[in-house]
């Protein structure tokens, strides 16, 4: 991966003098090669990581596997278009595994969750069968430490 989308992708709010001083590219070049990875849609978009877990009431996210029958002619596209268009939903994955699409779904409490799976999502021609997961905590996520475990304090003393 080249350079310059690699540091994006771990911090989009460096400038552009910093992105040339890490690159070792001039201003003109980083700004111009923005521009187009910009037009050709390989930057979709700048987005600040936040740590939901240090935000009062910021709701839940599951974790939802689904095996569903692909479309004749069409594959796993159609039925995924349908499940992107639900406003719950935040990531949608197709798999290669036990499953053929994972998704992230975010909901105010654990039952609009179930609510969206058992209304909604399992509602769906095509979707055979759904296995929803709650995450509990966040560790780690897009490469940033969230939350440190500590460390084991015991100690012997002699």
């Amino acid at each position: 991966m080249e350079k310059l989308l690699r540091l994006l992708s771990e911090n989009s709010s460096y400038t552009v003098k910093e992105l040339a001083l890490l690159t070792g590219d001039s201003e003109e070049s980083v700004s111009l090669k923005i521009n187009e990875y910009e037009k050709q849609g390989i930057i979709k978009g700048y987005k600040a990581a936040i740590n939901w877990e240090k935000v009062k009431d910021s709701g839940v996210t599951a974790y939802i596997e689904l095996k569903v029958t692909p479309i004749k002619d069409k594959g796993f596209d159609e039925i995924a278009e349908r499940i992107m268009s639900f406003e719950e939903v935040s990531s949608l994955y197709l798999m290669a595994g036990t499953y053929d699409l994972a998704v992230i779904v975010k909901g105010e409490t654990i039952q609009d969750v179930s609510s969206f799976v058992t209304r909604k999502l399992s509602a769906l021609d095509g979707v055979l069968a759904t296995a929803t997961h709650f995450i509990l905590k966040r560790y780690k996520d897009e490469g940033l430490v969230l939350s440190e475990i500590p460390g084991d304090e015991r100690c012997m003393q002699f």
